[in-house]
């Protein structure tokens, strides 16, 4: 459910009442499409823009596609942001506009041919947390508090995005489905999912739930529900003490899933099921990235050639 509270409202002047009015019941209806990350994702990037159309005093409802390069250009030059960010922030206004041509607010899409800035990949650095520091990181939590042993568990073993595991209620993981404890929750795009949990797993989550029966499963130390904030904290602070020098997030944890699903042997198609990809595609980088070096082509060619290179 969106909080109608967050959506980016201008405070319009005497001017411009009625096209502030219009524009904020347009972007409300388009925020209401979407919930949880995305949702935030999207409220900031137009705020970012309606904020940028205001300081050069420009009318959302009536600029051009140059107007849209212009912001593309303040948010490489002027906000620093990176080829994807710029990417994903297009992205949207891209769908608002086009959604605004839709219903009828505008009589033409000026984003429809907004060039989007390329971004590139180096798949050799995709490389995520290996198998020891994996198992490292897990014991590390286990011998840490219960929620956070939970909270690794389910992001390493499981394969959860962060927010996913911080949303796990005490309830959503008592039943069995055809004699297999499962996870029952709703994850990316609102999708419903049926996770089996394995008896380390299992293990872990009862820990973290005490003998409570509802509720959030991984709290802060105050009590309340982890938030995404968090538990990027714990996951950091714990792949310090393990001795992880790597750059890490609730992602890598994400990542290293995935990665050490396909060194397990584990069929692609097996694994993009496990990780929920809509995109077989997706799953295909994970499995290019883990083995693009190890069999790389540049090594039997220096065998093939031996001493004369």
């Amino acid at each position: 459910m969106y909080d109608a509270t967050r959506l980016p409202i201008s405070r319009p002047t005497a001017t411009s009442m009625a096209r502030f009015d219009q524009m904020d019941l347009i972007v409300a209806g388009f925020l209401a499409r979407y919930k949880g990350g995305t949702f935030d994702s999207y409220a900031l990037d137009i705020r970012l823009f309606r904020d940028w159309c205001r300081s050069v005093e420009l009318n959302p409802l009536v600029l051009e596609r140059p107007h849209l390069e212009l912001f593309a250009r303040h948010l490489e030059i002027e906000r620093g942001n990176a080829p994807s960010t710029v990417h994903r922030r297009l992205s949207c206004l891209r769908m608002l506009y086009r959604i605004m041509h839709v219903d009828g607010h505008i009589d033409r899409n000026p984003a429809e041919y907004v060039k989007m800035p390329k971004v590139f990949h180096d798949e050799a650095r995709i490389t995520g947390l290996s198998r020891n520091e994996m198992a490292a990181l897990v014991a590390q939590a286990r011998a840490s508090k219960p929620s956070e042993a939970a909270l690794i568990t389910m992001l390493a073993l499981l394969g959860l995005r962060v927010t996913e595991a911080c949303n796990v209620d005490v309830e959503d993981f008592q039943e069995y489905e055809r004699d297999h404890r499962v996870l029952r929750m709703i994850g990316k795009g609102g999708k419903p999912a049926t996770v089996p949990l394995p008896v380390p797993v299992a293990r872990a989550m009862d820990a973290a739930a005490a003998g409570r029966s509802s509720g959030p499963l991984v709290l802060r130390t105050d009590g309340t529900r982890m938030t995404r904030r968090s538990a990027d904290r714990v996951v950091k602070r714990l792949a310090k003490l393990a001795g992880i020098v790597k750059v890490i997030s609730p992602h890598v944890l994400r990542h290293g899933y995935v990665t050490a699903s396909l060194d397990a042997g584990i069929p692609l198609r097996d694994v993009q099921i496990m990780a929920r990809h809509s995109d077989p595609r997706m799953t295909q980088r994970y499995d290019r990235a883990r083995g693009n070096l190890d069999r790389h082509g540049n090594y039997a060619l220096a065998a093939f050639l031996g001493g004369a290179a």
